[in-house]
């Protein structure tokens, strides 16, 4: 008989967010469960309530993990990239826009309200941060105007989360911008960046 898998203290909650996350790019949502989770990770399927009470509780501290990957990524972005606050606010973007492209179950989870629960404080650091780091680039563009950086970073947000969102559930197609030959992420940066020049910022 194959022996269970034997966890060291503190590893079952690992085990537990790795096969939650890889069930989730193979399903989607509706195909991360406590028992699924349990059966993936080789555990029995009530060793989970030791660190998640329910689904719920176990697909927020998933998107948690999420979001902190996303931060790794834009920290590691920013890293690389100069000090125009145009450039940075762009890497910012296309880091929403390649992880929505390239792990839309996983973006999509981001903002569930029904299945996340975003007034878990994990959740709402998280989101402030990303958020943050976005007001803080804006905030250095605008410096010294008499502009809201909330309202431009809010403007700048929806563009991005409605792009990547319809795009995830199939209402845009992979169609490059028909003047300039740009992928549409790009073009969409384009445009935001003749916004941002036409305000003086």
């Amino acid at each position: 008989m194959a022996k269970a898998k034997q966890f060291h203290h503190g590893d079952l909650k690992r085990a537990l967010l790795d096969a939650a996350l890889e069930l989730l790019d193979e399903q989607g949502d509706s195909g991360v469960g406590i028992r699924a989770v349990a059966r993936k990770a080789g555990v029995s399927h009530a060793a989970p309530v030791n660190h998640f009470k329910d689904r719920r509780a176990l697909l927020t501290g998933l998107a948690v993990t999420l979001f902190d990957d996303i931060q790794a990524r834009i920290s590691e972005r920013l890293e690389r990239t100069s000090d125009d606050p145009v450039l940075r606010i762009e890497s910012v973007v296309r880091c929403f826009f390649e992880y929505g492209a390239n792990h839309p179950h996983r973006y999509a989870l981001l903002w569930r309200n029904d299945v996340v629960d975003h007034e878990c404080e994990a959740m709402r650091i998280r989101e402030d941060a990303v958020y943050d780091h976005i007001c803080d680039e804006i905030d250095r563009l605008v410096a010294g105007r008499n502009v809201d950086k909330h309202t431009v970073a809010i403007g700048l947000w929806s563009m991005m989360h409605g792009y990547i969102d319809l795009k995830i559930v199939g209402m845009f197609e992979d169609r490059a911008d028909s003047t300039s030959g740009e992928d549409r992420p790009e073009a969409l940066l384009k445009m935001f960046r003749t916004i941002f020049d036409h305000y003086g910022l």
